[in-house]
């Protein structure tokens, strides 16, 4: 009992590290486009080169942690996560740190993928299981609520790079923990690697990230970007094709028919659809828009956090009672409600972190909801000896979702801020050129903004226009993700209702 505690510990410990980097990075990113003189892409390629090399490991991770041992691949994971993140904190131009980021996203990928499948293994039975995905979702909470005070402290305090060296100390401590408490367990039927499957769902994400992310720039109807998305949309198809002539496919899309499983992975790609690339440009809103400092952003993104940290034990027991067929759409319809509030606030004349923090709040909670009852429905809907290929594809679904959606909501964003330019009617000012101008704002770099653009600051009414601008662009974020998760709430409620569990084919 004593060593599965320990082993619990490790676990959370592992969990906190990746929570903490998903939370903390984004409120420094205002920080790194000053200090590394970057753009609006550059900070859209720090997250997605994360989220993309997260995806792109994730399922030979659950393979070769199946085939080799979770606890030897967990080991190895967490000691590549401190390493590439001492890298992230030494480079000093966006390129290393965009490079090391990818870096660090891969040894993350492995090293979460293992979390859920070394606690499915070491807590089996109902009581202890539910407690072990509470205690970790907690500490998920805890990581993700304070991560944005966190990153804005250390900022202010220090510098920058401790948002990433702080994971050095913890990682070494996580990994004596996991060395004396963690029990070996593999899969004996484990396949072998699915090298074609990974090369072709990884050219496929990347493609349509860098069609979203670049697309303005290349020209969304060029024949570059219709080469990108053409083969992106290729190279899914080939995936796909892959997977079902694979003897040892790193996606079993047999497991679709399982109600439970389909019904919980909508709830997985619903939360990262909004929730989590928002986070990404919240800290953008605050800071630009309503011109906090990022100590101020860290307290004010609490709202938008916390809940997170005190809604998942109640997330148990509500699914234990209710099963998840209803608690995870409901969780899932919740954030799209606070999307709406978000959007209403932002409305308001005088818009601060007070007229935001009703529909923060109710996001957060909503997350909250949903995390770790869709986590524990998918690993629990399949038999233990194929927990590493569930939680595979259950990350990999978020991870996926949230690497597109940083580059759609990116792309939203400076759509509605060049809506609003275009509107003021600058008649002296090419289209291009506002689409220029659109970007630098959504960047925050109004000292280029002076010299590119004198017209802006001739008409006397920069700033209004700037503040307008950035606020429609984050209205038309705030819509596309209320809606867009409604939409998947509604498709994981009718999946749930649409037939019973099928557990013959949970150990097929």
């Amino acid at each position: 009992m004593q060593k599965n505690n320990l082993a619990l510990v490790a676990v959370c410990l592992a969990a906190l590290m990746f929570s903490l980097e998903i939370s903390s990075v984004p409120v420094i990113l205002p920080t790194l486009e000053e200090k590394l003189h970057a753009g609006l892409k550059d900070m859209q390629w720090v997250m997605n080169a994360y989220t993309i090399a997260c995806t792109t490991v994730l399922m030979a991770t659950g393979t070769l942690a199946d085939r080799y041992g979770r606890k030897r691949i967990f080991m190895i994971s967490i000691a590549g996560f401190g390493i590439a993140s001492l890298v992230c904190g030494i480079g000093q131009n966006v390129f290393i740190l965009i490079v090391s980021r990818f870096i660090q996203g891969i040894t993350g990928g492995a090293m979460l993928i293992c979390q859920t499948a070394i606690l499915s293994h070491q807590f089996q039975q109902g009581k202890a299981r539910s407690r072990a995905f509470g205690m970790w979702g907690i500490v998920i909470g805890i990581g993700l609520g304070f991560g944005a005070i966190i990153g804005g402290g250390i900022v202010f305090l220090t510098g920058w790079q401790w948002v990433f060296w702080v994971h050095v100390p913890l990682a070494i401590l996580t990994l004596m923990l996991v060395f004396r408490s963690t029990q070996e367990s593999r899969d004996p039927q484990a396949g072998k690697l699915d090298i074609w499957g990974i090369v072709t769902l990884s050219a496929s994400i990347f493609g349509l990230a860098y069609f979203f992310t670049q697309g303005q720039e290349l020209g969304f109807g060029s024949t570059a970007a219709i080469g990108i998305i053409t083969a992106s949309a290729l190279s899914f198809l080939i995936f796909l094709w892959v997977e079902k002539v694979n003897p040892y496919p790193m996606f079993d899309f047999s497991v679709f028919r399982i109600r439970d499983f389909s019904g919980a992975l909508m709830g997985c790609i619903g939360m990262n659809f909004s929730f989590w690339p928002f986070m990404i440009y919240l800290p953008i809103y605050f800071q630009n828009t309503l011109g906090y400092t990022p100590m101020a952003t860290g307290l004010s993104l609490l709202a938008y956090t916390l809940p997170t940290l005190f809604l998942p034990p109640l997330a148990e027991y509500l699914t234990r009672r209710y099963q998840p067929r209803t608690i995870i759409p409901l969780g899932m319809f919740t954030i799209g409600l606070g999307f709406i509030l978000m959007k209403a606030g932002s409305s308001f004349a005088h818009a601060s972190w007070l007229t935001m923090l009703p529909g923060m709040a109710l996001a957060g909670a909503g997350l909250g909801l949903t995390t770790t009852p869709t986590t524990n429905t998918t690993t629990g809907s399949v038999s233990a000896t194929r927990a590493g290929m569930a939680s595979g594809m259950d990350i990999s679904a978020r991870l996926i979702t949230l690497a597109i959606n940083i580059a759609v909501m990116g792309t939203i964003l400076v759509a509605g801020i060049f809506s609003h330019l275009k509107n003021v009617s600058f008649s002296s000012i090419p289209s291009s050129d506002l689409y220029v101008m659109a970007e630098e704002i959504a960047s925050g770099n109004t000292a280029l903004l002076h010299t590119k653009f004198p017209e802006l600051y001739a008409s006397g009414t920069a700033e209004n226009i700037i503040q307008g601008a950035l606020s429609n662009g984050f209205n038309w974020v705030m819509l596309y993700g209320g809606i867009g998760v409604w939409v998947l709430a509604a498709i994981s409620f009718r999946i749930f209702r649409s037939g019973k569990r099928d557990y013959h084919l949970a150990n097929g």
